[in-house]
């Protein structure tokens, strides 16, 4: 494959609580070996139909305001036509239609170009999953920096 294009799949725990992941590190750590200074795009695949990649501030408690959020959009009820797994699984399949499963990204000078406060995380609902994949794909200029 050529380093006009490389990928990375990462390999998340999320436990059995509901959570968002924060993987900006990942996702800089990718770039720092991928990108090497150039300049292109972060796809942010996860490839899950429980799971959604978000960019938002993280530490101040937009993370837990996303999940009380999410929590009132699609309460975790007997109301969903999806019933197999815990009680209220068929909402975590609703998930990606307002938390997308991907997310496209600048990079400029092999760094993502996101606002002072964003972060780039996981959103993971499904309690009944503990482990998540995540794929980072850069695509950018051929050649040197």
């Amino acid at each position: 494959m050529s380093d006009a294009f490389t990928t990375r799949v990462l390999n998340i725990a999320t436990g059995s609580d509901e959570r968002v992941v924060d993987i900006t590190g990942d996702c800089e750590s990718f770039l720092r070996e991928a990108a090497a200074g150039r300049e292109g795009l972060l796809n942010v695949f996860v490839p899950h139909a429980t799971a959604g990649i978000a960019v938002i501030e993280t530490g101040a408690g937009s993370d837990d305001d996303l999940l009380s959020t999410l929590h009132t959009l699609l309460p975790a009820d007997d109301r969903w036509q999806h019933r197999h797994g815990s009680p209220g699984h068929g909402r975590d399949h609703v998930l990606p239609a307002f938390v997308p499963p991907h997310a496209t990204l600048p990079v400029v000078d092999g760094r993502l170009a996101l606002g002072t406060w964003q972060s780039v995380c996981l959103v993971d609902t499904n309690v009944s999953n503990h482990n998540r994949q995540v794929r980072l794909s850069f695509l950018g200029g051929v050649g040197e920096a």
